[in-house]
Order: structure tokens, then C-alpha cells, then sequence
């Protein structure tokens, strides 16, 4: 029997009209005669309704308390469409995650999955039935987890690796993978598909149609993917190992404002400094991004990189600490600022595509704070006010207007 994973996210499930929609996708894959596993997130802005309330009788929660308050969303969208799938005439059971047989690490809030124990799902499977599992959350030693961001994508190609499925579906609110964010960029276009590595730095970079983490994942596993919407029955893109890499192809443009650019000015002269700042900050979770180093004027070294703005309170808190260490005369930090990138398979080896990008911005009159180059990706930090703008402007430079 070939299995089909779907994963319907938040928008996909946020009232009856949508949930009913779902089942009635699902009970179609079940008629089909495929095994049918859906994972599920929390209705709409569950999710942040119960960080609010958590918010308003402790400003700081325990995460082992949080992560059992926050697998309520998936449960409750969980059991309301195996109701919704059992309406449609398919027979249907919810799991939770633990339920389900994930079973991860004790790092409440951001879980890494250690192992699947599907025995129950493929039971479930095997008589027939459709099996509807709460994403986003597992178990630790008894305790409930969560997964983090992202973390119902994350669910679903764990689930679609373990049960060697045919496909994994990723039911969104728009009907593809576009070339840029079709809510700011109105000339986007789908992509019919596009490579696992281009995907990953789609979603590292800004594009929010999956979590990067899934990507990974599902490249390591081998898992085909496909992304499509949950309101049409369209065609939707294809994500997949490989496409030719002889002819340089931009595949899309992002823009990410959940950015900060920390500056660490006047660092001493001293090998093994920089080394020292790195490591404090990757030991505490803190993935610097976009590093840059400048000599200063005094033989001092200035040191400027970006990280996720959740970290940025955190990084600056742990770069105080070894101020006197590094010799530092000052750090700053710059909140209101975007990466705007573009991507695509070989750009380095075109030096037209840098110079097409730079020259788009100069005449959107975008200034440019930082820039970083790779294999995959052009990215550039400029002020979080000109950031959608630049993303325009990138993205008509190379798709047209």
C-alpha cells in the first residue's frame, strides 16, 4: 500500500469551512486506496492566543509548561478534523505526537526529533483507517515537547521518511512556491519546481511557505515534496533533489526582517578573539550570520554580523560578558533593518547576477549595510523600512515587473 503524507498548516484548518475541506482532501487520497497520514497544526492564531495568555499571568514561563500548553492547539485541530474525516464516511483516529511515536531531546521550545516509533501508526494503517497526527510536539521522558518553528512541517516529513511514503504534501494558503512573496511582490511567479538546496535557502532566507529545518530533512531522506494549496485542487511545485545545474537560474528573491546586525567595534589585535566570541554565542544556540571584519584605523578589529532578532538580546547579553576580554569599545545593535536576497543554483560563477542585483537597488536609491555571498544566494542587510522595496526591486531585475 503507497502512503501520502498531508500536512495542513494553521490557515489551512482555521475555521469549520476549512477544516471540512481538509477532510474532504483527505477522504479522497483514502478512496484512492493510499495509506493517509495528515499532520496538523493549530487553528489560525491559536497558537499566539495561548502565548498571550500564558504572558498574562507569568511574563516568564517555564518552557515545560509552555510546550504542555501550546500541544493543546494541535490537539484540538487534531480531534476536530479526524471528526471532520470520520463525516466524510473514512474511518479516522487522532494521535498526538506522542502518541504518534515521536519521541525527541528534553530541549523544551526547540525539540530535535531523536526517533520515530510508528508501530501504532502503521497499525492504524493497516486497518484501514485515515491517521490524523497533531504536529509540532513529541515526548521527552514523559514530558510533552515542541519542536519549535516550524515544527508541523517538520512532523510531517519525519512521519513521511519513516513510513517510506510516496509523497509528502504541504497544504498552504497559496498554491506553490513563488518566486517571491506574492503579498508584497505582485509579479511573483510559481515555480513549477525547484532543488532541496534551493528550497533550504529559500527558507532560511525569508520565504515563508516551510521551515527550513523540514527541507533538511527531507533532502537527508530522500522525501518528495509538494507544496499546493488547500483551497484548489491546482497543480503545485515540486520539490525535489536536483534540477540542471549548467545554466545559472535565479529561482526566486526574499526578504527577512526578523534580523538584527550586531557590531562588536574595537576589538584587540589578538589572535584567538574572534574564535572566542564565535564560540560563546554558538555554545548558547546563537547562529551568527552575514560576518564581516574591517580593520580599524587603530589596528582594532571590527567585527559586525547578523542574527535572528529573537537572539539578539541574548547575543548582546552574552558579548557584554567578554567585553573586557575582547578589548571591545563598544557594541552596537540595529533592529530595524531586512536581508534581502536572491537565489539560485552557481550565481558566483555569473558576475553579471551580482552586478544586475546591485544595480537594481542603486536605482530603488536602497542603501546597502552588508553583503554575503554563496554558491546558492546573493544576500544584502539594508533598513528594515526599504526592505520590501529592495525585494521588488531585486526581484523585477530578474523576473521582470
Amino acid at each position: 500500500m503507497e502512503i501520502t503524507v498531508m500536512k495542513f498548516g494553521g490557515t489551512s484548518v482555521k475555521n469549520n469551512d476549512r477544516m471540512i475541506a481538509a477532510a474532504e482532501k483527505i477522504a479522497a487520497e483514502h478512496r484512492r486506496g493510499r495509506g493517509v497520514v495528515a499532520v496538523v497544526s493549530a487553528q489560525g492564531k491559536f497558537t499566539d492566543e495561548l502565548i498571550a495568555k500564558a504572558q498574562d499571568i507569568n511574563e516568564k514561563p517555564e518552557l515545560r509548561e509552555m510546550d504542555a500548553l501550546l500541544s493543546a492547539g494541535e490537539q484540538i485541530s487534531c480531534s476536530l478534523l479526524a471528526m471532520a474525516v470520520a463525516a466524510q464516511g473514512v474511518p479516522s483516529i487522532a494521535m498526538s505526537g506522542w502518541q504518534a511515536g515521536f519521541v525527541t531531546n528534553g530541549s523544551f521550545g526547540s525539540a530535535r526529533i531523536d526517533h520515530l516509533e510508528i508501530d501504532r501508526v502503521q497499525k492504524a494503517l493497516d486497518e484501514g483507517k485515515a491517521v490524523i497526527v497533531a504536529g509540532f510536539q513529541g515526548i521527552s521522558d514523559g514530558d510533552i515537547t515542541t519542536l519549535g518553528r516550524g515544527g508541523s512541517d517538520t512532523s510531517a516529513v519525519a512521519l513521511a521518511a519513516a513510513l517510506n511514503a510516496s509523497t509528502c504534501r504541504i497544504y498552504t494558503d497559496v498554491d506553490g512556491v513563488y518566486t517571491a512573496d506574492p503579498r508584497i511582490v505582485k509579479s511573483a511567479q510559481k515555480l513549477e519546481g525547484i532543488s532541496y538546496d534551493e528550497m533550504f535557502e529559500m527558507a532560511s532566507l525569508g520565504a515563508g511557505v516551510m521551515h527550513n529545518r523540514s527541507i533538511k530533512l527531507a533532502k537527508k531522506f530522500g522525501v518528495p515534496l509538494e507544496v499546493r494549496s488547500s483551497i484548489t485542487d491546482n497543480p503545485g511545485t515540486m520539490i525535489k533533489e536536483r534540477f540542471p545545474l549548467e545554466n545559472v537560474k535565479i529561482r526566486g528573491a526574499a526578504c527577512d526582517k526578523d534580523i538584527a546586525e550586531i557590531s562588536v567595534v574595537g576589538i584587540s589585535n589578538i589572535p584567538g578573539l574572534a574564535s572566542k566570541l564565535f564560540i560563546a554565542l554558538t555554545e548558547n544556540d546563537i547562529t551568527p550570520d552575514m560576518i564581516t571584519q574591517s580593520l580599524g584605523s587603530d589596528n582594532s578589529w571590527n567585527i559586525s554580523f547578523t542574527v535572528h532578532s529573537n537572539n539578539a538580546d541574548k547575543a548582546l547579553y552574552i558579548i557584554n560578558k567578554l567585553r573586557k576580554e575582547l578589548g571591545a569599545v563598544r557594541i552596537d545593535c540595529l533592529k530595524d533593518v531586512a536581508k534581502v536576497s536572491i537565489i539560485g543554483s552557481g550565481i558566483m560563477e555569473n558576475p553579471k547576477i551580482p552586478a544586475q542585483m546591485f544595480t537594481a537597488l542603486t536605482e530603488a536609491n536602497v542603501n546597502i549595510r552588508m553583503i554575503s555571498t554563496s554558491e546558492l544566494k546573493l544576500s544584502v542587510v539594508v533598513d528594515a523600512d526599504e526592505g520590501h522595496r529592495a525585494l521588488v526591486a531585486v526581484h523585477g531585475a530578474f523576473f521582470g515587473e
